[in-house]
C-alpha cells in the first residue's frame, strides 16, 4: 500500500479486539480504474442489462472487502450484461490501517457511512476527507442500479444482511439466501448509509440495495462471507457467466435464513456507557426489563420478552448505536 499524510481519527477509544489474522492487502493496481475516479473501476459488457455495483472500505479497517474485491478482480469477474462496478471507498482510512490501532483507521474525519441523506450531493462542500471522497463517488454511485456494500463487525458475531426496512430490500436479501440472518433495521441516528442513498430508499423505484456484515473485521471467516456474498449477488442478476459462479460458490445449500425486525435502536449518550456483559450478537433475553448496560449511571434495559442484541458495537463513542434490540420474526 502507498503511503499517506493522512492521520485516523483520535477519538475513537482503545478496545481490546481479536487476534488479527488478516493483515491490509495492496489495493494499488487498482487506483487508477477507468472512471476518471481513483479506485473506482467500471466493467461494461456493451449489452443491455442493469448497472451493479459492489463496494468495500466504507470503513477502513473493515479488510475482509479489499480482499473480496482483490479476488474479485484477479478471478475476471466480468458482467455478460449490464455493468459491474467495483468500487474502494475510504482508502485514504484505509492506507493508515495500523495492526497496534486497528480501530483507529475506521475513518480520518467522519463516517463515510453516515454522508448519505436525501440532499447529499446538492451544493455540499467537502469539509471532511470523508465528505470529499464521497463526492467524487458520487457521480458513479447514482448511475448504479443495485448494490451490494461490503461491511464488517467489531465484536465476534456471525455475519448478517442488513436489509432496511423495505420490502424490496429484504426480496433481495432473501433472494441471495447467505448469510443466514436477515436484519431489517432503520438505520442510524447518527446518519444515512450509503445503502439508504437515492432511489435505493424509495419503495416506487425498483433499485435495491444490501449490506453485508461479513463477522468479525479481522477474521479469515470474513474473508469467505464476504466472496461467496459477492458471487451469490453476482449470480442472482446473472450478472457473470455461469461457470464463473459455479467455480467460485461454495457448495452446499444455506441454512434456512432467519430474520431479526429491530423494534429499539440504543445510542451512546454517555462516555461511560459499558455493557454488563461480552456480548456479541444475537443473544437472545428471555425477560423484559433485564439488565446489558449502563449509559453513564442509567440502566439500559431490554424492552420486551425474547429480545435479541443485534450489532453490539466495541466502539461506544457517544453519539454512536450501541447495540439494536430486536425479535425473530417469521
Amino acid at each position: 500500500m502507498t503511503g499517506s499524510l493522512a492521520e485516523p481519527a483520535t477519538d475513537v477509544p482503545a478496545i481490546d479486539v481479536p487476534t488479527l489474522e488478516l493483515a491490509p492487502v495492496d489495493i494499488t493496481p487498482w487506483c487508477r480504474g477507468n472512471t476518471d475516479i481513483d479506485y473506482v473501476t467500471t466493467f461494461d459488457s456493451g449489452r443491455p442489462g442493469p448497472h451493479l455495483m459492489i463496494n468495500a472500505l466504507a470503513h477502513g479497517n473493515e479488510i475482509s472487502g479489499a480482499h473480496a474485491l482483490k479476488f474479485l478482480f484477479e478471478a475476471e469477474a466480468r458482467p455478460v450484461h449490464g455493468k459491474l462496478t467495483l468500487s474502494f471507498a475510504n482508502v485514504a482510512a484505509y492506507e493508515v490501517f495500523d495492526a497496534a490501532a486497528p480501530q483507529a483507521s475506521r475513518y480520518l474525519d467522519e463516517d463515510f457511512n453516515r454522508l448519505w441523506g436525501p440532499d447529499f450531493g446538492g451544493g455540499a462542500t467537502a469539509r471532511s476527507r470523508e465528505r470529499a471522497r464521497a463526492l467524487a463517488m458520487l457521480p458513479v454511485v447514482r448511475e448504479v442500479d443495485h448494490l451490494l456494500d461490503l461491511h464488517s463487525m467489531g465484536n465476534d458475531g456471525p455475519p448478517l444482511l442488513v436489509s432496511g426496512p423495505l420490502t424490496k430490500s429484504r426480496v433481495l436479501a432473501e433472494a441471495l439466501a447467505y448469510p443466514g440472518i436477515i436484519v431489517i433495521d432503520d438505520g442510524h441516528p447518527s446518519g444515512v448509509r450509503l445503502r439508504d442513498f437515492g432511489a435505493w430508499a424509495d419503495p416506487d423505484r425498483v433499485r435495491t440495495a444490501a449490506l453485508v456484515e461479513c463477522g468479525q473485521h479481522w477474521r479469515r471467516s470474513s474473508v469467505v462471507v464476504a466472496i461467496q456474498t459477492c458471487v451469490r449477488f453476482l449470480a442472482h442478476f446473472a450478472a457473470v457467466p455461469a461457470d464463473f459462479v459455479a467455480e467460485h460458490l461454495a457448495p452446499g445449500t444455506p441454512a434456512l435464513q432467519r430474520v431479526v425486525e429491530v423494534s429499539e435502536l440504543v445510542w451512546v449518550r454517555h462516555p461511560a456507557f459499558r455493557f454488563v456483559s461480552d456480548f456479541a450478537g444475537l443473544e437472545v433475553i428471555a425477560h423484559r426489563g433485564t439488565l446489558i448496560a449502563y449509559d453513564g449511571d442509567e440502566p439500559v434495559r431490554t424492552p420486551h420478552d425474547d429480545c435479541v442484541l443485534v450489532m453490539p458495537s466495541v466502539d461506544l463513542t457517544p453519539g454512536v448505536t450501541a447495540v439494536r434490540f430486536g425479535r425473530f420474526v417469521a
